[in-house]
């Protein structure tokens, strides 16, 4: 039987640096299988990339794109079985460009990230019915 879900929790940090050439949802998932984290977020990142995978809203494949790219924001949802992440990115020109972060994302400088925990809780996915994707369930721990 699971225990009511509370709206209130403690939370952990940790904090990395992404070297250049490195996934980072590659890295991300290692890092959540690597210190067991079960309802991971993105606290804060800054960084830049060489190589961008995008979803964009109501696509289904990918838009990939190398070149020199800064972060301008980079937030999500990250479990042991799955991420649900949002890039939004911009060129040397300052355009920008966002959507659902995709494996293929490599750093170019540098990413530090930070990312947080809600110990009181467990993230995973199922099947949502009127989405058509895995969605989040929080359940408490």
């Amino acid at each position: 039987m699971n225990k009511p879900l509370s709206p209130y929790s403690s939370a952990r940090y940790i904090a990395i640096r992404l070297s250049p050439g490195e996934d980072v949802i590659l890295t991300l998932r290692q890092q959540i299988q690597q210190h067991n984290l079960q309802a991971a977020f993105i606290a804060g990142s800054v960084g830049s990339l060489t190589d961008v995978a995008l979803r964009f809203a109501g696509q289904e494949n990918s838009h990939q794109t190398s070149g020199k790219f800064e972060i301008v924001s980079l937030i999500g949802t990250l479990d042991a079985n799955g991420e649900h992440l949002h890039l939004a990115v911009s060129d040397e020109n300052g355009h920008m460009s966002g959507g659902h972060m995709m494996p293929g994302c490599t750093v170019r400088t540098t990413l530090e990230l930070v990312i947080g925990e809600l110990e009181n809780n467990t993230f995973i996915r199922e099947h949502c019915p009127l989405s058509g994707y895995d969605e989040l369930v929080i359940t408490s721990r």
